[in-house]
C-alpha cells in the first residue's frame, strides 16, 4: 500500500480522498494535494497583512485596534512597533515591546511592515 498523505494542519495519517480534495478524518481539514507543493515553498516565512515578508528587527505598524487582556485601553491602530522578534512556531508569531503596554505577542495578520 502507498504511504499515507499526512494532514498539513494536525499531522494525522488518517486522510482520505474526496473528489479532487483530500480530507483529514481527525480535524476535518480539506486541501488539494497538488497545491500543497506550492505552499511548502512558503512555509517558514512570516507575512504581514499585505503579504510582505517580515524579518527579525523590522518595524511594523498595527492596522486595527487590538484589545489587551487586563489593560484598560487597546493598542490603537497606527501604533508603530520597532525591533520585532519572530516566532514561527507560535500562533502569535511576533514578540515585541510596545510603549505603555510592555512585552507582548502579536499576530502578523494585524500588522503591516513600516
Amino acid at each position: 500500500m502507498s504511504d499515507p498523505i499526512l494532514c498539513p494542519k494536525c499531522g494525522s495519517e488518517f486522510t482520505y480522498p474526496s473528489d479532487n480534495m483530500t480530507v483529514c478524518s481527525q480535524c476535518f481539514y480539506e486541501w488539494n494535494p497538488e497545491e500543497e507543493t506550492s505552499d511548502a515553498s512558503n512555509s517558514g516565512k512570516i507575512l504581514d497583512s499585505n503579504g510582505n515578508e517580515l524579518k527579525d528587527g523590522d518595524s511594523v505598524v498595527v492596522i486595527k485596534d487590538l484589545p489587551v487582556k487586563g489593560a484598560p485601553k487597546p493598542v490603537k491602530a497606527g501604533t508603530k512597533v520597532k525591533n520585532i522578534r519572530l516566532r514561527p512556531d507560535s500562533d502569535h508569531n511576533i514578540d515585541c515591546k510596545i510603549d505603555g503596554f510592555g512585552s507582548m505577542a502579536l499576530k502578523s495578520e494585524f500588522v503591516k511592515k513600516a
